[in-house]
């Protein structure tokens, strides 16, 4: 019994935790494009990429 009076605190802090974190996502546009990368996979791109002069170390 005593256990929960350390595990219900505990759950309620994590839960407004998540949560805030959800908000937080939401307001900095995690979940505007949902689809665009699943098409960016599909896309067939057969152009060669474009050579890079740096020099590689």
């Amino acid at each position: 019994m005593e256990s929960l009076y350390l595990l219900i605190p505990v759950s309620v802090v994590l839960v407004f935790l998540i949560g805030a974190v959800f908000w937080w996502t939401l307001k900095s546009g995690q979940f505007e494009d949902l689809e665009g990368p699943a098409w960016r996979i599909l896309m067939d791109d057969d152009r060669p990429r474009p050579e890079t002069t740096e020099k590689q170390e």
